[in-house]
């Protein structure tokens, strides 16, 4: 469906140079002389490079329709991702890749988002937290609260955050799964 560029938002699903993209920023800029224009950040959803664009307000772009479902991650093998849509309980692998650096965030049975165009799954969108246990960090200092100061922590499924100084090894955490930091001890 065509669209001013003018009115482009973040989370969009554009076609450009004949292929998708998805809208990571999107900032209207209108400089004291010339016209008005869209700044955009792009991720490729086939290939996952990302490119800066300018679009005038009055051009048009192409948006594209994206349909939600709901799917649960099986499992990991060497031909890729495995997942199965949770109303058809239709199977289909992505590439490993898919996910990026929050990769290590996703594990067996979790239940995730995934965008389709045309019937082809194209993106995966985990769960904003996650909780994880803490296997390594330094020892709890006795009488330490909560300060400005935070220590480094591996989680279990690897990853290497900064946690705060109160949190010690077999504690349980919310970790954001999109910047992989810190959110609150689990309850």
């Amino acid at each position: 469906m065509k669209q001013l560029a003018g009115s482009i938002r973040i989370g969009w699903v554009i076609e450009y140079k004949n292929k998708p993209w998805t809208i990571t920023k999107a900032q209207h800029i209108k400089p004291g002389k010339g016209g008005a224009f869209m700044q955009v950040e792009m991720k490729s959803v086939e290939e996952g490079t990302k490119t800066n664009e300018r679009f005038r307000t009055e051009d048009t772009v192409e948006k594209l329709m994206v349909e939600e479902k709901d799917c649960q991650f099986l499992f990991e093998d060497s031909t890729g991702l495995t997942f199965m849509e949770s109303e058809t309980f239709e199977q289909f692998t992505m590439p490993s890749d898919i996910l990026g650096d929050s990769r290590p965030f996703l594990t067996d049975g979790m239940e995730v988002l995934v965008d389709y165009i045309d019937g082809r799954p194209i993106s995966v969108e985990l769960p904003l937290q996650v909780t994880c246990k803490v296997v390594e960090t330094e020892p709890v200092v006795k009488g330490q609260t909560v300060s400005s100061s935070y220590k480094p922590a591996i989680l279990d499924n690897g990853v290497r955050i900064m946690v705060p100084p109160f949190i010690g090894v077999d504690d349980k955490i919310v970790v954001s799964t999109s910047e992989a930091t810190y959110v609150e001890r689990a309850k």
